[in-house]
């Protein structure tokens, strides 16, 4: 026990002092460590503190993170054994534990980007529409791959690491509906699925055939604007209603207390 904890304190001070480099340790094994990093991670970071974050580092901080978690527990556990033996099936089970809970630290901070994420849902259901709107205006102007290039610069910050995943795959010469329907599922608010397949066909066919499918994208998205609006106006009532009722209650409470009180002070 005691050469483990020693073992693990040499490490530490290592470590700190930078005479065992982990930048180039995790520079070394990224291609090991990038196998447990989740598909959409870049992308709820991105969405979750902009896309001036280093994803690399926040990723290399959950794996140090849970390496320290699965030393810890396992120091721990050998600690309230009398046999460290690693034929000893309680050492195994404390190794199982171990890596369990070094998982479940790994694990944490995706979690809490993912419900981040499904909280602002409906916040991006309300953008959505005006952003589209916007975008509606340089697709008159410019084609679509184009007037989504030049609308990444001005479009809410949730929408960008999205946007700009879809320009890229267009860009790289994929000319399928495959990039608008990616964005869609990162971004699975109301009629997102409708507002991308038309948004893809405005994007092919004659330049008549453009201006009667603008005419339709801009009735839709009008339509989609008159329902955030309507969402933007029961959301306010509710608000008030419910401070409203908030008021009334402290006001009831207040009343009865004065009324209990001035009953007490008569007798």
């Amino acid at each position: 026990m005691e050469i483990i904890i020693v073992g693990a304190i040499i490490i530490f001070v290592l470590v700190y002092n930078n005479t065992i480099n982990k930048d180039k340790f995790f520079a070394d094994n990224q291609k090991y460590l990038e196998a447990l990093k989740e598909d959409d991670y870049q992308f709820l970071v991105h969405a979750r503190y902009g896309e001036d974050v280093n994803v690399d580092q926040l990723y290399n901080k959950r794996v140090m993170m849970g390496f320290v978690a699965f030393l810890f527990v396992l120091v721990l556990s050998i600690s309230n054994n009398k046999s460290v033996d690693i034929i000893n099936s309680q050492f195994f089970l404390n190794l199982v534990v171990s890596l369990a809970v070094a998982f479940g630290v790994f694990k944490l901070p995706y979690i809490q980007l993912k419900g981040y994420y499904k909280q602002h849902l409906h916040e991006i259901d309300v953008m959505l529409p005006y952003y589209l709107k916007s975008l509606e205006i340089l697709i008159q102007h410019y084609t679509v791959p184009v007037a989504i290039g030049k609308s990444i610069a001005d479009a809410p910050e949730i929408f960008k690491p999205g946007l700009r995943k879809m320009i890229d795959r267009i860009n790289s010469g994929d000319s399928s509906v495959d990039p608008y329907m990616e964005f869609a599922n990162d971004y699975p608010v109301r009629d997102s699925m409708r507002m991308m397949r038309l948004l893809y066909r405005l994007g092919i066919g004659s330049q008549e055939r453009k201006q009667e499918r603008l005419m339709m994208f801009s009735k839709t998205v009008s339509s989609l604007q008159n329902k955030a609006r309507e969402t933007k106006y029961k959301e306010r009532l509710n608000h008030m209603e419910s401070q409203t009722m908030i008021m009334l209650v402290v006001t009831g409470v207040g009343v009865m207390l004065t009324i209990l009180i001035s009953m007490m002070m008569m007798f």
